[in-house]
């Protein structure tokens, strides 16, 4: 497991991915990759890393591939549960909910270079492929 907590970090991890002749990358979530995932997509191009992380904004920068939880659908649920809290319903009396609105992104132009070749069943389900 490589970790990243600064921008200077997200380089060093490429090169130890490069290093390690790792077949790719999976970059999880959390604050400081969601604000840094054009910069993860470019990094992921730069260093012919296929990468794959949550977000549109990452795959048009160059990431191989995007797939999780629709960013709106997830602002709705919490929208809805934060409107029964403020109608007086106990937070510890709500079910846990999570998103089940997927959406994949995929970058053929990065497949391309990446000597990829993504079966077509997988591109006919993206939400939207880059071409």
């Amino acid at each position: 497991m490589l970790s990243a907590s600064t921008d200077a970090d997200l380089d060093a991890v490429f090169t130890k991915v490069i290093e390690l002749r790792a077949g790719g990358l999976v970059v999880g979530g959390g604050a400081f990759f969601t604000a840094r995932g054009a910069r993860l997509g470019a990094l992921a191009l730069r260093y012919a890393v296929p990468t794959v992380y949550e977000g549109r904004a990452f795959v048009t920068a160059g990431g191989l591939m995007s797939y999780g939880a629709n960013l709106a659908d997830s602002y709705r649920l919490a929208g809805t549960y934060a409107g029964r809290v403020l109608k007086g319903e106990k937070p510890s009396d709500l079910p846990v909910q999570q998103s089940t609105k997927l959406e994949m992104f995929l970058n053929l132009k990065t497949a391309k270079v990446l000597g990829i070749t993504v079966p077509l069943p997988l591109s006919g389900r993206a939400d939207e492929v880059i071409e």
